[in-house]
């Protein structure tokens, strides 16, 4: 039996890579590879899982606690106050109106309540993992629309940490108050003893076992498991317990090296997760849910990005801002999975819907990668149509744009000491920004600040700039900031345009694009120490008054970001 299982395990493992080397090829998320390999393997092709079906679904489980641990240990709720409230009120609605949408959609095929309501709320959520990386691909996720589509992920894992809470409560039998009374209890007395781990005990132990990457896995991994062990069998669910396991290790000082060393980990469990799904597919299933599963995924492609677009536009976003988002969201979550689980589990879901789910699950992730990569595209061939439906706010043809003789990209790093000197020179300028907060304490200090994004020529037809005599970019994108160089020279050569990198990989790009000097911060800190080497003596006395000079510089900023 050992040997079986060890064969199986290897076959299916040389199924899955076969077919991620192919999508590979086609440039798709490995994701599709997993099911497509889960298929394979599954009782329509191969029939490898099916004996021992019990050993590959506990294997899977892993994966599902892994991701939700690690789910946990960056639920960072003060990420999206710093976003901005938008985000919160953004997300739920857009989760409100897709998951009722959704729900219209499934009553019309013939859905009975519950299948309808489980399928509805499942679409509703955007692929973390999916998400992030083409955003990381495209090197745009400190973009506006890419802070705003991670903070809109954040909102919904926490919807959906709150509705596996939910499930766990309402059960098929029992009077559902006193589960739930019961379950509040539970849930108070557990998370007061882990808040008081977490706060006086985890940190002396993690002091000592952080010394060694290997302890520090080990202990990590115990702890996950331990804590969703100990939820389990509180009745509250390991999903709960796993995800509870994260967020008292979040706050820890090795948040991140704890989030590295558990990915490869999660991913290994998580691709037999998803082979798992994909063999437990039916050629009857596919083939009754193929007519709703074109239809829902043709809502999640099309009409939930216009919802998100309509949301992201009415919270005061610009067009290419809320059509990048709602492109960039517009696929089926890991989460949704998790979900169907957990109703087959509870038993409210008997029928076909996580193959209904599966259909849509592959065919928004193909289409959607494609989408994102070439979003920007897509936009250019659709900005007539959007165009047509309205102006943007405060855009105006007979408005004549107010003249600023410089101009600051970025305020954050080196903006904000370019912006000081210009003040105490009495040189009017204006500053652009992706920061809600920062044009926000910007405009409370009476200085012009307009909320947008280098890379939306739209945005950037608005400002002016060929008027200027300076412009200061301080922003670290590389891609953006040529797009703005090559936007300026299209209109005029006079503006002088400085530009910013941290390394000089790109330098030539943006002095091809008509940059007139690029900053590099690496050689300017180089020259900074050279001169302090050439003229100041090498004694503890220049080192320490440069140690105060530097101190008065950061309360000036603290003085400044507070005001």
């Amino acid at each position: 039996m050992d040997q079986n299982i060890f064969l199986q395990v290897s076959i299916l493992l040389g199924i899955t890579v076969s077919v991620a080397f192919v999508m590979r090829l086609l440039r798709q998320p490995l994701i599709v590879a997993y099911i497509v390999a889960g298929l394979i393997a599954g009782p329509l092709f191969l029939n490898i899982v099916h004996g021992e079906e019990s050993f590959f679904t506990a294997l899977a489980q892993f994966g599902i606690v892994l991701l939700l641990f690690i789910v946990g240990l960056t639920l960072n709720v003060d990420y999206i106050k710093r976003v901005g409230k938008v985000v919160f009120v953004g997300g739920l609605i857009q989760f409100l109106v897709t998951a009722g949408v959704g729900y219209l959609v499934m009553r019309l095929f013939g859905f009975t309540l519950l299948p309808a309501l489980f399928v509805s709320v499942a679409i509703t959520f955007s692929s973390t993992i999916i998400v992030i990386k083409l955003l990381a691909d495209k090197k745009d996720v400190e973009t506006v629309y890419g802070q705003y589509v991670i903070g809109l992920l954040i909102v919904q894992d926490v919807i959906a940490v709150l509705l596996l809470i939910l499930l766990n409560t309402f059960q098929i039998d029992g009077a559902w108050y006193a589960t739930l009374f019961s379950t509040l209890v539970k849930g108070i007395l557990i998370g007061a003893g882990i808040y008081l781990l977490s706060r006086y005990v985890l940190p002396l132990i993690m002091k000592q076992t952080a010394s060694s990457g290997e302890m520090l896995f080990i202990f990590t991994v115990a702890w996950c498991f331990g804590v969703a062990s100990l939820v389990y069998a509180t009745g509250l669910g390991v999903e709960i317990g796993a995800v509870i396991a994260g967020i008292s290790l979040g706050s820890s000082p090795y948040q991140a090296e704890i989030s590295s060393r558990l990915r490869p980990l999660r991913d290994f469990f998580i691709v037999l997760f998803f082979v798992v799904l994909g063999s437990e597919l039916q050629l009857g299933e596919i083939t009754s849910v193929l007519g709703p599963g074109i239809v829902l995924s043709a809502f999640v492609l099309i009409v939930d990005p216009i919802i998100l677009y309509i949301v992201m536009r009415r919270m005061g976003y610009r067009r290419r801002s809320a059509f990048l988002a709602g492109v960039t969201a517009a696929q089926v979550s890991e989460f949704g999975f998790i979900l169907i689980f957990k109703g087959q589990e509870l038993g409210y879901l008997q029928g076909p819907e996580l193959a209904l789910l599966t259909i849509i699950a592959l065919t928004t992730i193909v289409v959607s990668s494609y989408l994102i990569t070439y979003s920007e595209q897509v936009y250019q061939r659709l900005r007539p149509l959007l165009d047509s439906l309205g102006r943007e706010d405060g855009e105006d043809e007979n408005r004549e744009k107010t003249v600023y003789p410089v101009w600051v990209f970025g305020y954050h790093r080196i903006g904000w000491k370019v912006c000081e000197a210009l003040a105490q020179k009495k040189i009017s300028f204006a500053v652009v920004d992706f920061n809600p907060e920062t044009i926000r304490k910007l405009g409370r200090r009476g200085i012009p600040a307009h909320f947008g994004d280098a890379a939306d020529v739209e945005f950037l037809e608005g400002l002016g700039l060929d008027k200027a005599k300076l412009i200061i970019s301080t922003i670290p994108e590389h891609d953006d900031q040529e797009v703005m160089v090559r936007f300026v020279r299209k209109l005029s050569d006079k503006p002088v345009i400085i530009c910013s990198l941290h390394h000089a990989r790109f330098m030539s790009n943006l002095y091809h694009a008509g940059a007139n000097y690029v900053m590099l911060s690496h050689l300017l800190g180089g020259q900074w120490m050279s001169e302090v080497l050439k003229h100041s003596p090498w004694t503890k006395k220049t080192f320490a008054e440069l140690r105060r000079e530097q101190k008065e510089e950061m309360k000036l900023r603290y003085t400044l970001e507070v005001s």
